[in-house]
């Protein structure tokens, strides 16, 4: 951080021109913009600044070579790079050849050898002394570089906290725990982000028609609006939106997010509808493949992986054929070992425990499949499952507590994610009275449920699985999981649930 904050003073005082490099989701496009927005503060010209996103199809995740003659063409002297850059060895090197340096800026595990940068912001170096801050996401990195530029005197005291919505969204978005630093950083990027002053973000949570702001409307609504501008076109969309200051750009922009959000969801459930259809085999790691859009793969294995309770790949075909895909996984099998494992049969692939990429020749897909499922069976794994299963934190036979005043007491305990998880209830001895299928395609769900006492509750589920949509109230007793959430009906607050899960007897 000291090398950081010395070469950030000498760019300020020559009023060099940085380019700052960042990544295609949620938590690349918010790290964008906050090292802006703090390198702007600390007295860099806005004109000296530009910022330069990854193209998913082209250039997949990391530096891409493109920046080099993109530095050269601008006359850059220094390039930072947010949620990035510890792997890119080479590209650092032929940027220090064309005397251009690199400061990088990232949360990702590093390799013992590190790119030759001029410095490198990672809580993760092996050298690193402590495992403190190894939770932060990219967003969390770059907003320790504007707290040091804030330590310096190059920014002024209190300036900074109004980045901690971007904070919120990057670290919630990218699933980091909340605990430690992330906590104490979330907790008050909620409270910025309920009075934000980014025009972008106003005109986002107002086309989503987020009433209440919790961690459900940041992952479920936010998130993936500002993610499927880089799952389907261009991030750049995103980074536009959280940078202007134009209230009227930003309904514009917020408008197209939405429509491509939509568009995503479609697509989404087109490719988990096909695979369904078809069936999926009795093979433990799901593999499909077909002809689908390469920005919703990841989504769609991961919704397998939920259903099916099985790792999952889902591969797209490109031209020459070539198969392009993502995987998810749980528990004790891990996708970057598989991997490894299948190295003979794969182009190329690789990612973490839980998520991977990876491309494969047509000619060889067979091979693939065989290979990731020697790999499983080689394990001897057992009893997987039970690390996708929720577990109740209270029992419930009744309904007469969950009032607005217990909601009021849950949200001081927002935002949840891991290492903060929200409570789940179950509720138990209920009678079903009502089942409704809503939605254009009817396949989000309502129940309503009735204590001994007589009381009712309200549960919904979206994309609800068909054994769900089909409970019979005559014949059908249930035991629902639940996490209990707000409804606000023309200004009539009640308390509803959201199933997490449904035991059916």
């Amino acid at each position: 951080m000291d090398k950081t904050i010395f070469r950030i003073k000498k760019a300020i005082k020559n009023q060099e021109r940085i380019l700052i490099y960042g990544d295609y989701d949620v938590d690349g496009v918010t790290s964008s913009t906050l090292m802006e927005k703090a390198l702007i503060l600390a007295g860099i010209a806005p004109d000296n600044i530009e910022i330069m996103l990854p193209d998913r199809f082209v250039d997949g995740y990391g530096m891409s070579p493109k920046l080099i003659n993109r530095a050269k063409e601008g006359h850059v002297s220094l390039v930072i790079t947010v949620d990035c850059g510890s792997h890119n060895h080479a590209i650092i090197e032929e940027l220090n050849e064309s005397n251009i340096d690199t400061i990088v800026t990232d949360h990702h595990e590093t390799s013992d050898k590190l790119p030759e940068a001029l410095a490198i912001v990672n809580p993760h170096r092996k050298d690193y002394p402590t495992k403190e801050l190894q939770n932060l996401a990219g967003v969390g990195v770059a907003f320790k570089v504007a707290e040091a530029l804030v330590s310096e005197g190059l920014i002024k005291k209190g300036q900074e906290k109004w980045f901690l919505d971007l904070v919120l969204l990057g670290t919630i978005c990218d699933s980091m725990l909340l605990t430690g630093d992330n906590r104490r950083l979330c907790f008050y990027g909620m409270k910025v982000l309920a009075k934000t002053r980014r025009p972008g973000l106003i005109e986002l949570m107002r086309k989503a028609g987020i009433k209440s702001l919790n961690s459900d409307s940041i992952g479920f609504q936010i998130g993936p609006r500002l993610n499927a501008a880089g799952r389907l076109e261009s991030a750049t969309t995103s980074l536009e939106l959280l940078r202007t200051n134009s209230p009227t750009k930003a309904a514009s922009i917020a408008e197209k997010l939405e429509m491509l959000n939509k568009k995503r969801k479609t697509e989404q459930l087109a490719a988990t509808k096909e695979i369904e259809e078809r069936g999926i085999g009795d093979n433990p790691v799901i593999i499909e493949t077909g002809r689908w859009h390469e920005g919703i793969l990841g989504i769609v294995a991961g919704h397998l992986v939920e259903d099916y309770q099985r790792p999952a790949f889902v591969l797209t075909e490109l031209e020459g054929n070539v198969f392009k895909g993502s995987g998810r996984s749980f528990g004790d099998f891990n996708l970057a070992d598989a991997l490894d494992f299948a190295k003979e049969s794969i182009i190329n692939g690789g990612g973490h425990a839980g998520a991977a990429g990876v491309k494969v020749d047509g000619k060889n897909l067979y091979k693939f499949r065989e290979q990731i499922n020697e790999y499983y069976y080689s394990l001897h794994l057992k009893n997987q499952e039970n690390y996708l299963k929720q577990h109740a934190d209270l029992e419930l036979t009744d309904f007469s507590d969950l009032n607005l005043n217990l909601l009021e007491e849950l949200k001081q305990l927002e935002p949840y994610g891991p290492g903060n998880e929200e409570p789940i209830f179950r509720l138990k001895n209920v009678n079903l009275v009502n089942v409704t299928r809503m939605g254009a395609d009817r396949n989000h769900l309502r129940l309503d449920l009735r204590d001994k006492d007589g009381k009712y509750l309200k549960l919904v589920a979206f994309y609800a699985p068909e054994k769900w949509l089909n409970l019979d109230p005559q014949f059908d007793r249930i035991e629902p999981l639940v996490k209990l959430n707000e409804n606000d009906f023309n200004g009539v607050k009640s308390v509803e649930a959201r199933i997490i899960d449904l035991t059916i007897t």
